[in-house]
């Protein structure tokens, strides 16, 4: 009887502690070891990933990336701009049609 009382006992205890570990932590801990800081990264992604309105910002973040190709800047679409233009032909721009190039050896 007394060895029952011990194992059901013990069975409470474990069923309690499995209780207390699944509620979610309220806080992170930072651990600090050798004066080294190490965060808790499970609890800082479960903190971040909890945003409601996360979706609606993703979405917007989708809708920035896609740009119309009439809007965007002329070197993400492969044109010539007046930078790329005078780097390629160095001092001759605007003076001349070849591009500048070192002497033959």
């Amino acid at each position: 009887m007394n060895t029952l009382m011990s194992i059901a006992s013990g069975v409470l205890l474990m069923s309690a502690l499995t209780l207390a570990q699944a509620e979610e932590p309220l806080g992170c801990v930072d651990v600090s070891v050798g004066g080294y800081k190490a965060p808790d990264y499970n609890c800082l992604s479960q903190q971040m990933g909890n945003n409601p309105e996360g979706a609606a910002a993703a979405q917007k973040n989708l809708e920035a990336m896609n740009v119309p190709i009439n809007k965007r800047p002329p070197n993400q679409v492969g044109l010539a701009t007046p930078a790329a233009t005078s780097t390629r032909m160095g001092n001759t721009f605007g003076t001349s049609v070849k591009p500048q190039r070192p002497p033959a050896p």
